[in-house]
């Protein structure tokens, strides 16, 4: 079966074509990142504008890279939910046009379930299938999503939120300290490179909510800190002081969310964890995880680097697996800012219900 997934939840137009087996047969996308930099930051209206004119030429890109025609698809996917409004609505409403043209099944897909399945996409014919069953832990963390996931199958229902950030996501972090020390747009790959220079001892921050008893995650404070420190002392002047700074930023939240991640897999009795979403493809967090995951006798799965950004791939997959499974969306559904997933963890500050018991 070979699916056409189209991706447009936030600043990057994407489509593909992929087979229920997790085969990519194409994957473009068309990336916004120049079109924000000057503001820092997504401008929604602005990517919703850019989304329009880059669709029909990036699908028509993903159906010639594949080597087939609309004729040879046989479903199309599309993200739904959760994401910018207007963002979502172009590429739900070209998905659903283009379904009712081909009188081809049509399944809508939430943007956080095809990050948790992404690590099961093959970029390859000739890859081997990571070897990887359910259940597994997962921690999704990205610009606007940070949460651990326990994942007994791709079904909405199959998937379980443990604990997610408070406040701010980790790659939305990552986005702050770059801005207050004066780097660019996006911040993640520029922290992450300069970091490996630096002496993270140098900037020691506190890790945020850590707690042995909670699986929750809290970045605001760590962002607040390196905004206070650029007011006392300005910006760093040198580029070894640049390194250092961003070296003791990386290290406090790389070590917040591996150190959470593996407690969480512990808890459940689990053996398997994954990396997902854009921060996964940080180099520290990546070999961090690598290392905790040998010493607690847990496998890790991480994602190439196409994978953990977004991408159309991974919306095909989750589509072509609901449709491998006979489900159908009713073409009347709408777009959500939320995803479907059931949050537990409730943001801002304050007291907590009781609900989750400690983890041992």
């Amino acid at each position: 079966m070979l699916v056409l997934g189209i991706e447009s939840s936030c600043d990057e137009t994407a489509a593909a074509v992929v087979d229920e087996s997790g085969l990519v047969h194409s994957d473009v996308v068309r990336s916004q990142v120049a079109l924000h930099a000057p503001y820092g930051g997504v401008v929604p209206e602005l990517a919703s504008r850019d989304h329009i004119r880059g669709i029909t030429l990036v699908i028509r890109t993903a159906l010639a890279r594949a080597g087939v025609d609309f004729a040879a698809v046989e479903g199309v996917a599309v993200t739904s939910q959760p994401g910018l409004s207007g963002a979502l609505l172009v590429g739900v409403q070209t998905a659903k046009g283009i379904a009712w043209a081909r009188n081809l099944p049509l399944v809508a897909v939430d943007h956080l379930v095809g990050h948790l399945l992404a690590v099961l996409l093959r970029r390859e014919r000739d890859q081997t299938p990571i070897p990887l069953s359910y259940p597994f832990v997962a921690l999704l963390a990205s610009g606007g999503h940070t949460a651990i996931y326990r994942v007994d199958g791709p079904a909405l229902s199959q998937i379980r939120e443990l604990g997610a950030t408070r406040d701010d996501a980790a790659g939305e972090a990552f986005d702050k300290v770059a801005k207050a020390i004066g780097l660019g747009y996006p911040g993640g790959p520029l922290v992450d490179r300069l970091a490996t220079r630096g002496d993270a001892t140098r900037f020691p921050i506190p890790v945020p909510m850590a707690r042995r008893d909670s699986l929750e995650f809290s970045f605001s404070g760590i962002k607040s800190f390196v905004a206070r420190h650029v007011a006392e002392h300005g910006r760093p002047k040198t580029e070894a002081e640049l390194a250092d700074v961003c070296a003791g930023f990386q290290r406090v939240v790389v070590e917040s969310l591996v150190g959470k991640t593996i407690r969480a897999a512990l808890s459940e009795r689990v053996t398997s964890v994954v990396l997902s979403g854009g921060v996964a493809a940080n180099g520290e967090l990546r070999r961090v995880a690598g290392e905790a995951c040998a010493r607690a006798g847990l496998s890790l799965a991480v994602p190439p680097l196409a994978s953990c950004t977004d991408n159309a791939a991974m919306i095909a997959y989750a589509g072509a697996l609901r449709l491998a499974r006979g489900e159908r969306d009713d073409p009347s559904f709408r777009t959500a800012t939320h995803t479907a997933l059931l949050r537990v963890t409730r943001k801002g500050g304050g007291p907590r219900r009781a609900g989750r018991p400690p983890i041992g």
